[in-house]
């Protein structure tokens, strides 16, 4: 037998085992793909689905019953098609790319414009500190899974570079799911 030790959080202390498991397990064929979880992704050259499996990240949605509840991060996967990708941006909070099938570019950029890219593969991942505007694209020929982390259970919008879509930035909470 053994001894926890650590306390369980507040809210699982008289939980069972069975209804931590229920509400703690992420399972891909239960997530169905949310096209439209950021204000960008109704926009050409940015569309792309989010998976949530633990807290809601930077999309801003949190009424998804599939969802594990989140406490200091969240993680998404991504789908990305050939020739998508997403808008530079920043949050409030590091946030980390790690790539699981195909090619992902990677950027980030200063406030002048200067851009750096890099490609990334299968297994490898970024880490995007608070502040720096980052984003990324699709240039390969085939579409992209990736995992996507934000140090926040529940983080700000996205702060997007962009002034028109950073003044939006909400307004894709506002529409049905």
């Amino acid at each position: 037998m053994g001894v926890a030790r650590h306390k369980r959080p507040k809210e699982l202390e008289d939980k069972s085992l069975e209804e931590i498991l229920a509400s703690h397990v992420g399972e891909f064929r239960s997530k169905r793909a949310d096209w439209a979880a950021f204000e960008d992704a109704k926009i050409e050259g940015f569309k792309r689905a989010q998976h949530r499996f633990i807290g809601a990240g930077g999309s801003g949605k949190h009424n998804d019953p599939t969802v594990i509840p989140a406490r200091n991060m969240t993680l998404s996967i991504m789908y990305v098609e050939p020739g998508q990708g997403n808008a530079a941006h920043t949050h409030e909070v590091e946030e980390v790319f790690f790539v699981l099938d195909g090619f992902l570019d990677v950027f980030v950029e200063d406030e002048d414009g200067r851009r750096l890219t890099k490609r990334l593969g299968k297994w490898d991942c970024i880490s995007c500190p608070p502040g720096v505007i980052h984003g990324y694209e699709n240039n390969s020929l085939e579409r992209v899974y990736f995992q996507v982390m934000l140090g926040r259970a529940k983080p700000e919008t996205m702060g997007y570079a962009d002034e028109q879509l950073y003044e939006r930035r909400g307004a894709h909470l506002a529409e049905k799911d």
